[in-house]
C-alpha cells in the first residue's frame, strides 16, 4: 500500500497546524461559527445534531493494522469508544469535543491519515472496489490509479471551490463493486486489444435528483487518464450552476447540456490539459504502482479448513456466506460483517477494531479494506487460517454470517445524529434485521440488499437498493417510502417507487409482505429478488403491499 513521502507528511502537518490555530480562535471567540464553518469543513469537521463529527478519509478503503489500531485509540481517547464506517469508505467520530480535534488530527498523521477534503465543495475521498488487488475477476488493481487521483485532487488550486461536492469511484473488475454509475465520475478499468485503459462515466449521483452515469469515453489510455479527468472537472467547474445548490452537481449539468455537448467540451479542454501534463503524471503513476505489489502468498495445505467446514455447521454457514474468491491459490477474501442483528450498521467498537487489526497482522498480510457497504474486508487470507480467524471474530461479535443477505443493510446515521435527516434510519435497520433473524429466513431469501436513507440526500444509497427505504417527515410524522429494483452494479438501475409510504410502526410488516411475495413468485431458490423483480415487474409487490385494489387500479 502507499506510504507517505516527506512532502506528504509535511503537507499534512502544516494543514493540522493551521487548523489548530483556527480551532483556538473559534474557542476564544475570535471566530464566529459562520466564519469557522468553511475552515472546519475543509478539514472534515461537521456540526451535527448533537455534537461535532469528524470524518476521516480512508483512501480507496485501504488500511493496515497500525492504522486500524490508531482509529481504535482515537475512538477511546477522544470519542465514545466506537467509530462509524460509511458508504464513502470513511470513518466518522460522532462525539468529539472541538478542543480535541487538532489532537485527533495529529494522531491520524502519525499513521499517515487525515481528514482533508472529506467535506466541502471539493473532490472527496476517492473510493474503489473493496476487493482491489485480490479479486479473481479483476483486470487490474484500481488502487494505484485511485492514489494518483487522490494526490492530484488534494488541495488542487482549481478545484477547491467547486459548484458542489464531487465524488470519484474506480473499479478494476467487470463486476462493479464500487457503484461507479452513481458517481460524478466513475472509472472502470477495461482491456482493449491487450492494452489496459479506462471507461469513464460521468453524471451519476443519488440524492434529490438520482441519475445513472453516462459513458463519456469508452476507452481512455493510461497515458491520458489524469488529463482527461482534469478536463472533465474543469468543464463542469465553469458550467456548473452556482445559483442553485440543488442544481449544481455535474449530473444536472450533463442533463441540461446533454452528454454529446459535454463530451465535445471535454475533448476540447483535454487537448489543452494533455499538453500541460508533459508525462509527469505517468512517472508518478509508475512510482505509485510499485508500492501496490501483491504480497508473497504462501502455499500450504488446507486440511484445517476442510475439517472445520465438514464438522462445524456454524463455521460452514459463515464460510459459505462471507467468503469470496481470491486470485491466488489457497486464498480467499474474508468479509467481516459489521451488521450483527440488532446492532447499528457500520459501527465498530475500539475493541473490535483492534481484533480486526490483530487478525490482519497475524493472518492477512497486514491489509484491511473498508467496503462501501459498511463492512470490513480481509483481502488476503489463506484458507487454513479461517477456523482460527472465525473463532476470534465470533468471540467479539464479528462473525455474523449475513454478507449480502437481508440483514446486511446499508443505513445512514439518520435523525439519531444528522442535522439534515428527516427520519430515523438506524432503528429501522435494526428492526428489519432482528425480525428476519427471528424468522430464520434470511438464508432462504438469499441475496437481497436493503438500503435506508433518513432524508432525500440518500447517504444510505436507497435509490440503488433492491429494496430502498427513504425516511421523510410528513406533517411531523416519520413516513417511509419504498422503492424496488435498484441496482448498484454494472447493470445499475434506480429503484421504482411502490406508492404511498408507511409510518415507522408499519415499515417492517411492509418489508415482510414484499419478501413473502418474492418467495411466493420466484421460479426457484436460485432466482434472486432482483431477478424476480425484473421478470415480474411491480404489480405482485404492489398487491402485496397495498392489497388487490392496487392491481385493479393499474389495470384500469
Amino acid at each position: 500500500m502507499y506510504s507517505y513521502s516527506d512532502f506528504d507528511a509535511a503537507f499534512v502537518a502544516e494543514r493540522n497546524r493551521q487548523f489548530r490555530s483556527q480551532v483556538e480562535r473559534r474557542v476564544d471567540g475570535s471566530l464566529t461559527e459562520d466564519e469557522f464553518k468553511p475552515l472546519r469543513l475543509m478539514n472534515g469537521l461537521y456540526l451535527q445534531l448533537h455534537a461535532y463529527m469528524l470524518r476521516v478519509a480512508i483512501p480507496y478503503g485501504t488500511l493496515n493494522s497500525g492504522q486500524m489500531r490508531q482509529l481504535a485509540y482515537i475512538a477511546e481517547r477522544w470519542d465514545k469508544g466506537y467509530g462509524h464506517f460509511t458508504t464513502r469508505q470513511n470513518i466518522q467520530y460522532n462525539w468529539p469535543d472541538l478542543r480535541d480535534v487538532p489532537d485527533m488530527l495529529d494522531a491520524l498523521a502519525e499513521v499517515q491519515m487525515h481528514a482533508i477534503q472529506t467535506s466541502g465543495n471539493t473532490i472527496r475521498n476517492v473510493t474503489a472496489d473493496h476487493f482491489a488487488g485480490a479479486a479473481a475477476d479483476e483486470i487490474a488493481d484500481p488502487r494505484p490509479v485511485s492514489e494518483l487521483l487522490r494526490q492530484w485532487s488534494t488541495d488542487h488550486p482549481e478545484f477547491q471551490f467547486l459548484p458542489r461536492k464531487f465524488k470519484i469511484a474506480v473499479t478494476g473488475s467487470p463486476n462493479d463493486r464500487a457503484v461507479t454509475a452513481a458517481h460524478d465520475i466513475g472509472i472502470r478499468i477495461v482491456e482493449k486489444d491487450g492494452e489496459i485503459g479506462y471507461q469513464v462515466l460521468v453524471g451519476g449521483g443519488l440524492g434529490r435528483t438520482p441519475m445513472i452515469g453516462k459513458v463519456l469515453a469508452d476507452f481512455v489510455p493510461q497515458a491520458d487518464l489524469l488529463p482527461f479527468v482534469e478536463a472533465t472537472v474543469s468543464v463542469w467547474n465553469l458550467l456548473g450552476r452556482r445559483d442553485n445548490k440543488y442544481k449544481a452537481r455535474i449530473k444536472i449539468t450533463v442533463h441540461e447540456h446533454g452528454i454529446d455537448e459535454i463530451r465535445r467540451l471535454v475533448e476540447d479542454r483535454f487537448a489543452e490539459t494533455k499538453a500541460a501534463f508533459n508525462g509527469a503524471d505517468l512517472a508518478l503513476y509508475d512510482t505509485i504502482k510499485a508500492q501496490f505489489a501483491a504480497p508473497s502468498f504462501t502455499k500450504r495445505p488446507v486440511s484445517s479448513f476442510e475439517r472445520a467446514y465438514n464438522s462445524d455447521p456454524v463455521f460452514r454457514s459463515w464460510a459459505d456466506t462471507n467468503l469470496a474468491e481470491h486470485r491466488a491459490e489457497g486464498h480467499v477474501i474474508v468479509q467481516i460483517s459489521l451488521k450483527a442483528h440488532g446492532e447499528t450498521p457500520g459501527d465498530a467498537s475500539a475493541d473490535q477494531m483492534r481484533v480486526m487489526a490483530d487478525i490482519a497482522q497475524d493472518f492477512g498480510y497486514d491489509e484491511l479494506r473498508i467496503s462501501h457497504e459498511q463492512n470490513v474486508i480481509l483481502p488476503h487470507v489463506h484458507r487454513d487460517d479461517l477456523p482460527e480467524i472465525h473463532a476470534r471474530l465470533k468471540a467479539h461479535g464479528l462473525a455474523t454470517a449475513n454478507i449480502g443477505k437481508i440483514s446486511d443493510i446499508i443505513a445512514c446515521p439518520g435523525m439519531d445524529y444528522c442535522a439534515l435527516a428527516t427520519a430515523r434510519s438506524i432503528p429501522i435497520a435494526q428492526e428489519i434485521a432482528t425480525r428476519f433473524d427471528d424468522l430464520k429466513t434470511e438464508h432462504d431469501i438469499g441475496d437481497l440488499k436493503i438500503k435506508i436513507s433518513g432524508c432525500i440526500n440518500a447517504c444510505g444509497h436507497h435509490h440503488v437498493g433492491h429494496i430502498g427505504i427513504l425516511g421523510l417527515d410528513r406533517a411531523g410524522v416519520e413516513n417511509y417510502q419504498i422503492t424496488l429494483g435498484g441496482d448498484h452494479t454494472e447493470t445499475a438501475a434506480l429503484g421504482q417507487r411502490t406508492g404511498p409510504g408507511f409510518p415507522a410502526e408499519e415499515i417492517v410488516p411492509a418489508i415482510e409482505r414484499i419478501v413473502d411475495a418474492y418467495l411466493t413468485h420466484r421460479e426457484a431458490p436460485e432466482e434472486t429478488f432482483l431477478q424476480a423483480f425484473r421478470r415480474l415487474g411491480m404489480d405482485p409487490f404492489k398487491e402485496a403491499l397495498y392489497g388487490p385494489q392496487e392491481r385493479k387500479a393499474n389495470a384500469a
